[in-house]
């Protein structure tokens, strides 16, 4: 499964890249986040409730950070645990660049697997929704972020 994507953020590029490393902000713009919690040095788990397809489940995830340059890029390195609901495991690059004026172009590209029940329903269907909840965050997140500079 491989997804890419590419946001304007309204804000800087060093306003953005602290939001992105913030469990507050990004428990507020996860779509179904009951928690984000700092596990270690740049290491996150979040416990998330999601429904893709017919399977509905609380999905817990491990979220490392690798080749950090700030305020840069990084990578993610995801596992996700959902019980009988299944499990998938990827990575995500994530690069920020300088817009015109004060905003920032956040582009990400991800590559995971899935397996258990999310596998069963087939990777269309899942790549749908992992779609829907990227949109969905990088909304929230806009908003939240111009929230806190006063906009």
């Amino acid at each position: 499964m491989e997804q890419t994507g590419e946001y304007t953020v309204p804000a800087s590029r060093e306003r953005v890249w602290e939001a992105l490393n913030d469990p507050e902000v990004l428990e507020r713009c996860v779509e179904g986040c009951r928690s984000m919690t700092v596990t270690g040095e740049g290491e996150f788990e979040a416990v998330v409730a999601a429904k893709v397809g017919p399977v509905k489940a609380t999905f817990t995830a491990a979220i490392e950070l690798h080749d950090v340059v700030a305020p840069e890029s990084y990578r993610l390195q995801v596992g996700v645990k959902g019980g009988a609901a299944g499990f998938a495991k990827g990575s995500a690059a994530v690069q920020l660049a300088e817009c015109s004026g004060d905003e920032t172009r956040l582009t990400y590209h991800i590559e995971g697997s899935i397996g258990g029940k999310l596998a069963q329903i087939g990777s269309r269907l899942v790549q749908a929704a992992a779609r829907k909840m990227a949109a969905s965050f990088f909304e929230r997140f806009a908003v939240d972020i111009g929230r806190s500079q006063g906009v």
